[in-house]
């Protein structure tokens, strides 16, 4: 019999739980022998769930118990959550979660700490909800060099936007619907300004190129600052803006980083709406790999947290192939200054000015939009877009500069 315990039991913790016990009949038949959730941590009581007797106050029970042997932790947050994910997988218990902020700032360690004492951590769950992707970058395209990977990655900040530009709804009242379904929280500045994004992003770029950057260190712009009018613009230019996480290596640097982007209809990221994630991989082999679905939610998340349990019951620890991951140096970060993509620079300034612009920022498209001139500029540095911003933005004052994917 293999025991369980449950480190949360809110919406994913709760999801988790009901998962395990509804599709018990065919998990206990894929892993061949039977299983029971023996503990729930929270600081809550539930005398209304069916779970309700399992809930527990005090975490030494469970990582004292010799009886546990695998931990879902659902926690949200750094701490406690990583303390007692560093004490489970120390006291030899197999450990997967959902929460992206631990796995971002903590991976490496707790990948060799379960090495070392012989449990697993995982953490499917941790990006892109229900999605498989953790998995099949670490097994199915392991034969490939991954070259970069682009993802649409919060769905609250992709609900958001996709509101804007279907209903023409400006940013403040649609992310007051969003906190009002529940969509989004009462302090949205995890989603909305990009850091939930940055986490994932970097959890990608371990799995992709097996180096670990701090996600406080990256480039992350997110989606306060655009509007109805840069919907607008980018529409008529066909394009959709999405909030994209990226990350590449080039000659042997990586860079992370965070921003809304112009997408083209033409591409399958811009089709990508509602609260729906997509995460499009380049790998040498197989060219181009898009995977697709719900991003967050009770139910596909807790399937994705279940599928890693499947996975450590099945197997022991040693049977399963880890991730290894070491921290990223500076030698191993790209200067973000010499990153080099196409910007749409939207400017006050008349029709007249084009033939200027186009000298100025080596434009490959220059219209007359929404009664602005909008300037798509040849691909060119972080550092040299910004300068020529700054020259050309004191004659004609910039209103918009987001970057193309």
């Amino acid at each position: 019999m293999i025991q369980i315990a449950i480190l949360g039991f809110g919406v994913v913790g709760s999801g988790t739980a009901e998962v395990l016990t509804e599709n018990k009949a065919i998990i206990e038949k894929k892993v061949g022998q039977p299983f029971d959730i023996k503990y729930i941590l929270d600081l809550r009581d539930f005398p209304d769930s069916p779970f309700g007797d399992k809930v527990i106050h005090d975490f030494n029970i469970i990582v004292n118990d010799p009886e546990i042997s695998l931990v879902a932790e659902m926690m949200g947050g750094s701490h406690p959550a990583y303390d007692f994910t560093k004490a489970c997988l120390e006291a030899g218990k197999s450990v997967v979660t959902s929460n992206k902020e631990v796995v971002a700032n903590f991976g490496t360690e707790l990948l060799a700490i379960a090495k070392a004492h012989g449990a697993s951590y995982q953490f499917e769950a941790s990006v892109g909800g229900g999605i498989p992707i953790i998995r099949p970058l670490n097994q199915d395209l392991s034969s490939n060099n991954i070259t970069a990977v682009n993802g649409i990655l919060n769905g609250t900040t992709n609900y958001i936007l996709t509101k804007m530009e279907c209903e023409g709804a400006s940013f403040a009242d649609v992310l007051k619907e969003a906190q009002q379904k529940g969509y989004a929280e009462a302090n949205p500045a995890a989603d909305v300004e990009g850091l939930d994004a940055a986490r994932k992003t970097v959890i990608l770029a371990a799995m992709a190129f097996g180096k670990r950057v701090d996600p406080n260190t990256i480039f992350c712009e997110g989606i306060t600052h655009i509007t109805t009018k840069d919907m607008e613009i980018a529409r008529e230019l066909g394009y959709a803006i999405k909030l994209i996480g990226h990350t590449e290596i080039k000659d042997g640097k990586i860079l992370c980083m965070v921003s809304p982007r112009l997408v083209s209809f033409s591409t399958p990221l811009a089709g990508v709406s509602d609260v729906f994630n997509g995460i499009l991989v380049d790998a040498d082999m197989v060219g181009q790999v898009m995977v697709y679905g719900p991003g967050a939610g009770k139910r596909p998340t807790a399937s994705a947290v279940v599928a890693d349990m499947i996975d450590i019951m099945e197997h022991t620890p040693a049977g399963i192939n880890a991730p290894v991951w070491t921290d990223a140096t500076s030698e191993d970060i790209m200067d973000f200054g010499t990153y080099a993509c196409k910007n749409l620079v939207v400017l006050d300034a008349p029709l007249s000015a084009g033939d200027t612009l186009i000298s100025a920022f080596g434009a490959t498209r220059v219209c007359y939009v929404q009664g602005h001139l909008a300037v798509i500029t040849a691909e060119l540095p972080e550092t040299a877009i910004d300068e020529l911003m700054a020259k050309v933005g004191a004659t004609y004052p910039i209103t918009t500069r987001i970057r193309l994917l």
